[in-house]
């Protein structure tokens, strides 16, 4: 009976560490999945332990069990301080990693010093055969690290509770019931049941508690499963190439444009393969040459069968394919309905700041070629499709915008939302301006400084992760680097719009980005720039910034109260904020009160 009890905890938790593994994800934490290996390994020993006859394989079994004694609770302390955001030092890591390891070095000295174990024997009372064991100095010191592991786990887990809004309550109390069954299998377990012994079991409730604060990271961080889910199956392909044009690998669109690319071998060169070597091998050449030309066009014929599946891109082989200068000869040659027309750009490949190689983006283009041949073609008559087409390559522009700024924004541990949310609260405010008309602000002023808003924190895809992720209060050195996302962020507003025919959208959208932390006394960052020396745009914008940071629920505070919020604005109308926004602001203040009770994720 007692040899079924271990083998069935044995069996149990090895289905659940097999649950975990068909749920694991690349950011689960580490140490949850040693706890899923540790856990069955543990219980083998104790089955080894429960069906010894003799003392040597008993001792052997001991030794398996000891692995999860020695192991277990301290990946279940790194587990929870990091479900808890805390962050430990990788010195204190390998520390506690190195004293675990000590401590089973004494544990394999069992049976041959009597050190950890002084004496095991062999008994049989009543037809039963048990084990006597004698326990050695240093097992003293193996309950001082079992305890002072315990201690602190449950201490993280009392302060996360009290001090640390930020952590789920449903994780806290998941990670808090296999460390109070494990401690009272530990300790008073041992003297109320003296038949078996409870840490298998107790084991395994783990298993299960953390099975369940692994579906709550799903829930919690469905943005890497989306982004990926973007990368394989969306329609833009994407390829990658080192800096010694070796291929290291494309997504499933980006094969099913070009197949040639399912037959590559990573990190080999492609210039064996010919339509490869005439197409992306020359478009890289060209890049090299002239880093402003990286936009060029492919043109592709389908073979009848393919174009009965009606889907762009879904090609194989067997087409004829050919690239196309990137000048109007892809317009003219885009009429025929049995060819696709793809875009191809190429940018250099940053790992960090390190350029790392280079990088192809593959789209389908041949609706807008077809458009720009009717250009070629007509005069007047096609003026309105003109428009249309214009109005909706405006729209592709500035829903990449927000994609890259929403992409950034999924970095940092706000709520979410931020960008839609200032760009109506900067909405919201350039109306009171213009319907009190004291300041003249043109249409386009607006309109631009409107596109622009969610803009302002690009710079932030440059800070890194563990300063733009901190769930607590920077120290200087922090904020000095989490400071250099404006001037960043103005950088980078050039580099996108550098080649825009609209130089005062981009004048306005670097200034938007890099001057909405200055302060109007001068103290603000990263220019200290004063009073009128801010432009406009960037005032506006600060507003509409700090007003929603205040109002809102972030992740390490909870939202601050309209009268609250309005008492800070406007304490800082001549500090902070420029004192000519005061009355514009006042006026807005019911208008942005009603869109934030209208917005369901900031009540």
């Amino acid at each position: 009976m007692l040899q079924d009890y271990y083998y069935w905890m044995f069996l149990i938790s090895f289905c659940m560490t097999m649950l975990y593994a068909a749920k694991w994800h690349k950011h689960f934490d580490i140490h949850i999945a040693l706890v899923f290996v540790l856990v069955p390994i543990t219980n083998l020993g104790f089955v080894f332990q429960g069906a010894a006859t003799d003392v040597d394989s008993y001792i052997i079994g001991t030794k398996i069990g000891y692995i999860g004694g020695c192991y277990l609770e301290f990946c279940l302390l790194m587990s929870i301080l990091n479900l808890c955001h805390f962050r430990v030092r990788k010195l204190w890591k390998a520390c506690g990693f190195l004293l675990c390891s000590l401590m089973y070095l004494v544990v394999l000295t069992i049976g041959y010093l009597p050190v950890f174990y002084r004496n095991t024997e062999m008994r049989t009372y009543q037809g039963k055969t048990v084990f006597i064991k004698e326990y050695g100095p240093l097992h003293s010191v193996f309950w001082a690290m079992i305890s002072l592991l315990f201690a602190v786990s449950i201490g993280v887990i009392i302060y996360s509770w009290f001090r640390r809004t930020q952590v789920s309550r449903v994780i806290l109390i998941l990670v808090f019931i296999p460390e109070f069954i494990a401690l009272f299998a530990y300790f008073p377990g041992r003297m109320f049941v003296k038949e078996v012994d409870l840490l298998p079991v107790s084991y395994v409730i783990a298993q299960i508690m953390y099975l369940l604060i692994v579906q709550r990271i799903n829930l919690y961080d469905i943005s890497d499963t989306v982004i990926d889910s973007m990368v394989q199956s969306g329609e833009t392909g994407f390829v990658s190439f080192d800096l010694k044009l070796n291929y290291l690998g494309s997504n499933g669109t980006a094969k099913r444009i070009l197949p040639e690319l399912s037959g590559l071998t990573v990190d080999r060169p492609i210039s064996n393969e010919r339509v490869l070597r005439e197409t992306l091998l020359t478009y890289l050449n060209a890049f090299r040459q002239d880093e402003s030309n990286n936009l060029f066009y492919y043109r592709k014929k389908l073979r009848p069968h393919e174009l009965l599946s009606g889907a762009p891109g879904a090609v194989s082989k067997g087409y004829e394919g050919r690239p196309v200068s990137r000048d109007n000869t892809a317009a003219e040659e885009a009429g025929e309905d049995n060819e696709r027309i793809y875009v191809v750009s190429v940018h250099d490949l940053f790992i960090g700041k390190k350029k790392k190689g280079y990088q192809f983006f593959l789209a389908d283009d041949t609706k807008n070629q077809k458009y720009i041949s009717l250009i070629h073609h007509y005069n007047s008559d096609l003026e309105a499709e003109v428009r249309k087409k214009t109005d909706n390559l405006n729209e592709m522009h500035n829903r990449l915008i927000l994609g890259m700024a929403t992409m950034v924004e999924s970095r940092d541990n706000s709520t979410g939302g931020h960008i839609r949310r200032t760009s109506e609260g900067v909405r919201i405010l350039i109306g009171e301006m213009k319907a009190k008309g004291d300041v003249r602000l043109t249409d386009t002023f607006c309109a631009n400084l409107i596109k622009a808003a969610p803009m302002h924190d690009l710079g932030k895809i440059a800070v890194d992760d563990a300063v733009l992720r901190k769930p607590g209060r920077f120290t200087a050195e922090e904020f000095e680097k989490m400071k250099t996302h404006a001037a960043e962020g103005a950088r980078i507003v050039h580099e996108i719009l550098k080649e825009t025919d609209d130089s005062d959208f981009r004048v306005l959208a670097e200034n938007v980005a890099h001057f909405h932390h200055e302060r109007w006394d001068g103290t603000g960052y990263p220019e200290g720039l004063k009073e009128n020396e801010i432009p406009l745009e960037a005032r506006i914008m600060a507003v509409a910034d700090v007003y929603d940071a205040l109002v809102s629920k972030r992740v390490y505070k909870e939202k601050m109260s309209y009268e609250k919020a309005d008492g800070i604005i406007m304490g800082g109308m001549g500090t902070q904020f420029d004192p000519g926004l005061k009355e514009y602001y006042e006026s807005a203040r019911p208008k942005l009160e009603a869109y934030y009770d209208a917005l369901p994720d900031v009540q």
